[in-house]
């Protein structure tokens, strides 16, 4: 999370772990730590799941979020952005005491940049420039990250594979590289994806983008979300940050007026409270587009018929 944003529910001052948690000196945890501990433990499960996923320490808060609030898993959902029901700081302790170590699938942290040095690495190598004869070809599609973390775990989950698109952190793609530019114009009605927080600075990312870009023809920067439509809908959890939301002339034009006043009282979402299995099929889907008609053996048949060189026989 870059550094201006602010922990959703978060203030200032830390209150102390529920239950009289685990603390130095060796002092014995409560019931409520130990309570704590097996939601996180529940919370890393429901993560990984389908097929053994990794995740960031922030989506495994958010997953513990949602274990300790079982009613946002009702199936009548009312659009609302609540409150997280347990505080940033309290759920870093009962990880500390937990080890980091024996959460299965939790990624390490993102290391900070030095000096100029990209901290994720994307498909192209480190920084874009470990594989120079890439940019010597179409770039039709990419994915641009807000959250370098978030990044980072899409690549861990191999979706730039997948969805035979690029990923890197926002942060690593500005100023924009002129070969990575001229890939996407080469290509021909190339697709900038930004996938951002719906927050002040996610919502202006795009834009920061399409200027980035310039007149390149052909190249389109189109906002995967989120957008407070989207947290609402998803009933995300939202917190409040201290500075207002961006003047109204700022704002996208598709904005809906309801969106801007939550921004404007300084309210954000974030895309790591997305559930990973959820954002990984949704960046699959958007990336790749719509998907062929299921096959089947009347269709591949049908098929065969007139496509290739072994076409089927006319007499």
């Amino acid at each position: 999370m870059t550094p201006h944003h602010r922990t959703p529910g978060i203030p200032a001052a830390e209150a102390p772990p529920p239950g009289g948690g685990a603390s130095s000196g060796g002092r014995r945890r409560g019931p409520g730590a130990r309570l704590l501990d097996l939601a996180i433990g529940r919370a890393a499960a429901r993560a990984a799941a389908p097929g053994g996923l990794l995740f960031t320490e922030r989506q495994l808060y958010y997953a513990t979020c949602r274990v300790l609030s079982p009613g946002a898993a009702l199936p009548v959902r009312i659009p609302h952005t609540p409150a997280p029901p347990l505080r940033l700081p309290v759920f870093t302790r009962a990880l500390d005491a937990r080890g980091r170590q024996s959460v299965e699938g939790l990624l390490p942290p993102v290391p900070p940049r030095t000096g100029g040095v990209p901290a994720v690495r994307n498909v192209t190598g480190e920084g874009g420039t470990g594989e120079p004869d890439l940019y010597d070809y179409g770039l039709p599609r990419l994915l641009v990250c807000q959250d370098p973390a978030i990044a980072r775990m899409l690549l861990a989950n191999h979706v730039h594979l997948e969805a035979a698109c690029p990923v890197i952190a926002a942060a690593d793609a500005l100023p924009l590289d002129p070969r990575l530019a001229a890939a996407l114009e080469r290509a021909g009605g190339a697709t900038v994806h930004v996938l951002h927080d719906a927050g002040p600075a996610g919502i202006a990312l795009p834009a920061r983008i399409r200027s980035a870009l310039g007149p390149l023809a052909g190249v389109r920067v189109t906002s995967m979300g989120l957008v407070p439509r989207h947290a609402a809908a998803l009933r995300l959890p939202s917190g409040r940050g201290p500075a207002p939301g961006p003047a109204p002339g700022a704002l996208p034009p598709a904005l809906r007026p309801a969106e801007a006043d939550w921004l404007a009282r300084g309210r954000f979402a974030e895309v790591a409270a997305v559930p990973p299995a959820r954002l990984v099929r949704t960046v699959l889907r958007l990336t790749r587009g719509t998907r062929p008609p299921r096959s089947s053996l009347r269709s591949d048949l049908r098929g065969l018929r007139a496509t290739g060189f072994m076409t089927w026989p006319s007499a």
